[in-house]
């Protein structure tokens, strides 16, 4: 089973999930170049994206995996922690 979510942005094209930051908030970054981060929101009129530098995108992982470890999520904590170093 996959795990990898993509959606499509009317600007930038398909847009790759990194992982979880809050509730109806999302990171993803752009597939090919992964150099263009959003925080994409689940609002009830549609999607919502905001674009984000790379280093506040690194920051909004830190603090999920700050989170995950205050919580003792330890495998949700393990696998962001291979994304946070593939990516930051």
């Amino acid at each position: 089973m996959s795990t990898e979510t993509y959606i499509n942005h009317p600007n930038f094209g398909l847009l790759y999930r990194i992982c979880l930051i809050a509730d109806n908030q999302e990171l993803f970054t752009t597939l090919y170049a992964q150099r263009l981060y959003f925080l994409v929101s689940n609002h009830p009129d549609g999607l919502q994206f905001q674009p984000i530098t790379r280093n506040e995108a690194r920051i909004n992982v830190e603090n999920r995996l700050r989170m995950l470890r205050r919580n003792r999520q330890m495998s949700e904590y393990q696998e962001l922690m291979k994304v946070h170093q593939r990516n930051f």
